[in-house]
């Protein structure tokens, strides 16, 4: 037995420094706490000095939690500056389609692609410092000059914004203005919105911090333990 708990435990540590993610259990629910920082990382590998999340880690991840009988909600802590849109979009989807209850938290960054995977739980916190760039579909590397690179630009951009205003209270005339706007960021287009302004917009839902955004998480657990 004491052999069984030292290798649980084990398990558990590695996780938390593999994944960054924890579970924990108490009576009000048990909790898996996922985080998404740095770069979201697609189908290519990034550099060893860049701090990555892997999709192909997260999607199995959020199957298991959906389907585990020990797992009562899903806190999902963002600081990420955004990263692949196809990675990005299917981890926002995964959550998006989940049953249980899930709550998101933006710390310190929540931009890009990291949009979409804010919006993507029932319910979504954002701190007062915490800031979020809104800005049209970039690529990296060789794109060919023709119409059809940017009509495909385009399609990816209304995906975006089919999904944020379908999972957050912002219209797409809003969204799509601040994709779009000059004068706001430097050198770029977009807009960066800070915790009270991507509240006010109807991007994220409330202002909060980490107690907030619990708080929130066992109320929907409680909810669901009655029905």
């Amino acid at each position: 037995m004491e052999n069984m708990d030292a290798d649980r435990k084990k398990q558990e540590r590695e996780q938390i420094i593999e994944l960054g993610s924890d579970i924990t259990k108490s009576e009000k629910g048990n909790v898996y706490t996922l985080t998404i920082i740095g770069q979201v990382e697609g189908h290519q590998v990034l550099p060893e000095n860049c701090k990555t999340t892997k999709y192909e880690h997260v999607l199995p991840l959020l199957a298991g939690i959906e389907e585990s009988d020990d797992i009562d909600g899903l806190l999902l802590l963002l600081n990420t500056v955004g990263g692949d849109i196809e990675a990005g979009l299917a981890i926002a989807e995964m959550i998006a389609g989940m049953k249980k209850p899930t709550v998101s938290l933006v710390l310190g960054g929540g931009h890009s692609i990291g949009i979409p995977l804010a919006v993507c739980t029932k319910k979504s916190f954002i701190t007062p410092t915490a800031s979020m760039t809104v800005h049209p579909v970039r690529m990296t590397g060789l794109v060919v000059g023709a119409p059809q690179t940017f009509r495909y630009f385009q399609r990816i951009q209304e995906q975006i914004a089919d999904f944020v205003t379908a999972n957050s209270r912002i219209s797409r005339q809003a969204f799509e203005d601040y994709m779009m706007a000059t004068g706001e960021m430097a050198t770029d287009v977009g807009t960066i919105l800070y915790g009270k302004e991507a509240v006010a917009s109807g991007l994220i839902d409330k202002l909060g911090g980490l107690n907030d955004a619990l708080t929130a998480l066992h109320r929907m657990i409680g909810k669901n333990r009655k029905t």
